[in-house]
């Protein structure tokens, strides 16, 4: 590569610039009105989980027939209701004394009061009275109580009913039956929730201050400053504080539904994408300061040169989250404009919060390692020497491996996309087809522990019946078909007399109960209602009964979660072609170029496969998990596919300014030599945050946190740094095609 002192000269007499006393003031207005935002906002956002609802009826479409056949079943009772189940046995086989012990604590259940509101007893809470059910076995009792499901969707004086009523209960049990060697669980789906809740408690602080603190050591590393990185944080910060400002009243007002996991999620990606727009603007601002003397004049290039790929990335990442929008499911459409909230706010932030203060503190920030006029840059060793005195310049390591990808181009591109394919063939061992509750935890939960005692002593659909709602002058037809179903145990009625819930012990000589000349059958299955297996028996019942009448529901705790897993199956194959054409759209708007933009997306995809067939490999084979929800590889897809196209536009922006001075050969070598060092550490930050993920001990989380880290890291190791740019290095001015660069030359 030939000298360009040309180019150097231009950078030393472009002295124009903005007037430091004319910007001071707006420098000022700018950080004290972020300053406001982080002070109405901060609260905001420590108070989301107040707001949250983890239930997945929530989040059914109203279209799912489980969805219509809940709405029905309300009917058949007062209220609708969120069971917990307690567990008790005793393997040796119940005595008169536990059985005394058991009736103790049932009647004292009406009693409790609420951890945190004492003034609220749990009998004002209660839909109905509460019974022991003893097993077959004769070693177990199941005693379901039945909340009102109305009352637990608001705080008690600030205190989360669902979680409480579930500590009320535990507490009770240890007092009662513990002491008189019972084991006993507090399970169900009452359980279940509270213990989920309980595990997205650490989101408002420790998930935040675990990514904050990665955050600041990689900072720490990268600029060598102990200055600079607390103001990208400060960014993240604020940006996190802004969409806080939006979605907390969204969220209250019922406009959007947040769940814990989009909360955590809205987190990361806030911390991650304002540190990625953060780096990326510092490296543009301290290359400049090597070509002016005014900091202000450094600036106002570093933001004109940065504007467009964050505005680029940000924007894609934006309209892929809200290709959410199109998701059956209402955890995953919430996330969208939840996520896409969050990417405004951290863009905001890094393009004027950010800019702000770099410009009132001066070179002075990035002391020790303050930047001097020397006309120095990173591309300086790739070819001939580019310093003023003409020495030969040492290339940087990023300078080396341009230089490898000049020299073996097609070597390069054809050795990773190879390794990529290798890995992306592995794609069919994952198994997206559902997975058990009992795999939603990485550590051991009680409500999991005893809907495993469940299953030990009565069929496991005990107390979460698959819910058939039919014609009255057809449900004897109906109730004898499903009995034929393999799985299903048990096919019983409502009836008027209380205690009538599925739970393994039928009423006998009463008439089933009718509603708008509807009955409510009630089938137990032998799988445990919150399995796969379960959800096969659903699919199985739905098979027989509806032949025999086209106006009845199947519904149940079973039946959501096969309505959950077909919608999200539904998601991913149409949520998934929308981003790609949302991504594609953006970068031939950006690249002003049809070739390229077919470049990265292909590129992108084949990442994203390759990824997965790692993640299925090692959590299949290796971790050994049952199954897998299906909106795994959906927000898998989402992320890597919106948020690793980033590196690329990067990287892309860049060389397309390089290539109108030197051509495209000469000036992907020069953009991959600038860009590498800023994109590998947003990678490697975006990688870490995402990993913060794996402290909340959530299946769901970890295998999110490990498919977006592994994949940014695949993306920026080896998609943006060797098999894009010696794809680009082979086509040469023919990637720009039809643009006005294709016919350089």
């Amino acid at each position: 590569m030939s000298a360009q002192p040309g180019r150097h000269r231009r950078r030393r007499s472009g002295t124009a610039g903005p007037r430091p006393g004319r910007w001071l003031l707006a420098a000022l207005v700018v950080v004290v009105a972020w300053l406001a935002v982080g002070g109405l906002g901060g609260p905001k956002i420590g108070g989301l989980s107040s707001v949250q609802r983890n239930d997945q009826a929530a989040f059914l479409p109203a279209s799912a027939e489980s969805t219509k056949a809940r709405e029905v079943a309300e009917r058949f009772q007062e209220q609708s209701t969120l069971p917990f189940f307690v567990v008790v046995e005793r393997e040796s086989g119940l005595t008169a004394a536990d059985r005394a012990a058991a009736k103790s604590y049932v009647d004292s259940i009406p009693s409790l009061t609420l951890p945190g509101a004492p003034q609220v007893r749990l009998q004002s809470l209660l839909a109905g009275p509460t019974v022991a059910i003893p097993s077959p076995d004769g070693k177990a009792l199941l005693v379901p109580v039945s909340v009102d499901s109305s009352k637990t969707d608001t705080e008690i004086d600030g205190v989360k009913p669902v979680g409480a009523v579930a500590e009320a209960l535990r507490t009770q049990r240890d007092t009662v039956l513990s002491s008189s060697g019972l084991q006993a669980y507090v399970a169900g789906p009452g359980g279940f929730t509270a213990d989920l809740v309980k595990a997205f408690g650490g989101i408002d602080g420790v998930l935040l201050l675990v990514a904050l603190g990665v955050v600041l050591v990689i900072l720490l590393v990268v600029y060598r400053s102990p200055v600079l990185p607390f103001a990208v944080l400060a960014t993240a910060i604020f940006g996190l504080a802004a969409a806080g400002l939006v979605i907390y009243p969204l969220a209250e007002g019922g406009h959007l539904t947040l769940s814990g996991q989009s909360q955590g999620i809205l987190s990361i990606l806030v911390v991650g994408a304002a540190t990625d727009y953060a780096l990326l603007l510092v490296a543009r601002y301290k290359e400049e300061l090597h070509d002016h003397e005014s900091h202000w004049t450094a600036m106002a290039r570093a933001w004109r040169g940065t504007v467009e790929p964050i505005a680029a990335s940000g924007g894609t990442v934006i309209l892929g989250l809200l290709c959410l929008l199109l998701s059956d499911l209402g955890n995953n459409a919430s996330l969208g404009p939840i996520g896409a909230l969050g990417i405004v706010g951290a863009m905001l932030a890094a393009l004027t919060f950010l800019p702000a203060v770099l410009l009132l503190a001066g070179r002075r920030i990035f002391w020790p390692a303050i930047p001097r006029v020397d006309h120095v840059h990173a591309e300086d060793g790739i070819g001939a020497p580019t310093t003023p005195s003409g020495a030969a310049a040492r290339p940087g390591m990023w300078g080396r491996v341009a230089g490898l990808v000049g020299r073996h181009p097609r070597r390069a591109w054809v050795l990773s996309a190879l390794g990529l394919a290798v890995c992306a063939a592995f794609v069919p061992v994952l198994r997206a087809d559902g997975a058990p509750q009992s795999s939603y935890f990485t550590t051991e939960v009680e409500s999991v522990t005893g809907n495993k005692a469940l299953a030990r002593h009565f069929p496991g659909g005990s107390g979460s019946p698959v819910q058939v709602i039919v014609p009255a002058a057809s449900a004897a037809q109906v109730a004898a078909a499903v009995r034929g179903v393999d799985g299903v145990a048990s096919v019983v009625p409502l009836t008027d007399q209380a205690g009538s819930t599925g739970g393994g012990r039928p009423d006998q000589g009463q008439p089933p109960k009718v509603v708008d000349g509807r009955v409510l059958l009630q089938a137990t299955t032998t799988p445990a209602a919150d399995t796969p297996a379960a959800q096969g028996v659903v699919r199985g019942i739905r098979a027989v009964v509806h032949p025999i009448s086209s106006d009845a529901l199947v519904g149940g705790v079973a039946a959501q979660g096969l309505d959950s897993r077909d919608a999200g199956v539904h998601d991913l194959r149409t949520v998934g072609p929308a981003i790609l054409l949302v991504v594609f759209v953006v970068l031939v708007i950006l690249l002003r170029s049809a070739v390229a933009p077919v470049l990265l997306t292909l590129a992108n995809v084949l990442s994203f496969a390759a990824t997965m067939g790692v993640f299925a490999v090692l959590f299949t084979w290796v971790l050994d998990y049952p199954g897998f929800d299906p909106t795994v590889p959906l927000y898998g897809f989402v992320f890597l596919v919106a948020l690793g196209i980033d590196y690329s536009i990067f990287l892309m922006t860049r060389v397309r300014e390089e290539s109108r001075k030197r051509g495209t050969r000469e000036g992907v070598l020069v953009g991959l030599a600038v860009t590498g060092g800023v994109i590998t550490s947003a990678g490697i930050v975006l990688a870490a945050t995402f990993s913060a993920l794996g402290v909340l001990p959530l299946s769901f989380l970890v295998q999110i946190a490990f498919i977006v880290a592994f994949g940014v890291l695949l993306d920026t190791f080896v998609v943006r740094s060797l098999l894009v740019p010696a794809l680009v290095r082979e086509l040469g001015d023919r990637t720009w095609w039809p643009s006005a660069l294709s016919r350089r030359g």
